[in-house]
Order: structure tokens, then sequence, then C-alpha cells
């Protein structure tokens, strides 16, 4: 009976418009908004400004079906995977006696948490884009096309090359210019 509603689903949520346009325009709008918000990138207190471009770039994505497509398989992966590091570090905050959270969450378990996390979301990604299955046949049944090998050599270049710019350079303290 709740399709006799004229509501295309059983539930408000479910209906198409929400799920295909405004849930994913809410989201991209909402990330968008936050990083420039925090990254200051436009300008300090300048809220009208970030809000604007928000919502410029959350109207482009839902214009386009692709990125929509992508949001929409993603969600179920993202928000399982945030319920699992939530009940992860509900239990170590429970069997950790330290009131910081630094002491209970270290800086090399929050590193190696992260790249474990950024990594699913990559392989996530990948496997709802369908390149996944492509890189699979390219590497472990032999059909790589010079391009694809080329393109990943270059990847990895790029990756290591910002990996070493981030590290940043030893600091040296022994005493020049002190």
């Amino acid at each position: 009976m709740p399709s006799d509603i004229g509501l295309g689903g059983p539930t408000l949520l479910s209906h198409p418009i929400v799920v295909t346009q405004i849930l994913p325009f809410v989201l991209i709008f909402t990330i968008v908004f936050a990083v420039l918000q925090k990254s200051k990138i436009l300008g300090e207190g300048k809220k009208q400004i970030d809000a604007l471009v928000a919502l410029v770039i959350g109207l482009l994505v839902i214009s386009f079906s692709e990125p929509v497509r992508i949001i929409i398989s993603l969600a179920p992966f993202i928000a399982v995977s945030l319920v699992v590091i939530l009940a992860l570090m509900i239990l170590i905050g429970i069997f950790n006696s330290g009131e910081n959270f630094d002491e209970a969450f270290p800086k090399r378990f929050r590193m190696v948490l992260g790249i474990v996390v950024i990594l699913a979301l990559v392989i996530a990604l990948l496997v709802i884009t369908g390149a996944w299955q492509y890189l699979v046949l390219a590497f472990f049944f032999g059909q790589s096309q010079p391009a694809l090998v080329a393109n990943l050599v270059f990847i990895i270049i790029i990756v290591v090359a910002v990996a070493l710019v981030l590290r940043g350079a030893p600091s040296d303290s022994g005493g020049k210019g002190d």
C-alpha cells in the first residue's frame, strides 16, 4: 500500500528524485563547503563565496548521471566502513585507560588506519566504476596495453613525488643561523 501514495517508493527517502538528485547534491555541497571553510582557499570569513562555489559544484555534479551513479553506489560502502571504524574506535576507547585521544590512538595507528581506509576507498571506487575488472584482466591475464602500463608508471611516479614533498626535508638543527 505505500506505493499508493504516489511517491514512487515505500518511503519519501527512497523516492527516485530524493535518491538521485537531493541526497547527492546535499552530500557534495556539504563536503565541498566544509573543505573550503577548513582550508580557507577563497579567504577567511567568506562563507557566502564558499557556499556559492559549493552550490555550483553540487549542481554540476548532479547534472551528470555517471557521478551520481558512482555516489549512489559508493554510499553504502562508505556508510558500512564508517560504522566499522566507529565500532573499532569505541572498542579501543573502552579498553584504554588513557583519557587523552593521542594516548588511545597513537599517531602510527591513525596513519595505518588512514592508509587502509584510503586503499579500501580506492579499491571500492575502482570496482564501482568497472576499472578494477580491466586492471585485473590487464595484469593477471596478460592483456595489458603499453599505454596502461605507461599511465600506471606515471601515476606511481607522481604519488612517490607527492609523498616525498609532503614528508618534507629533515630539519637541520646544527646551529647554523641560530
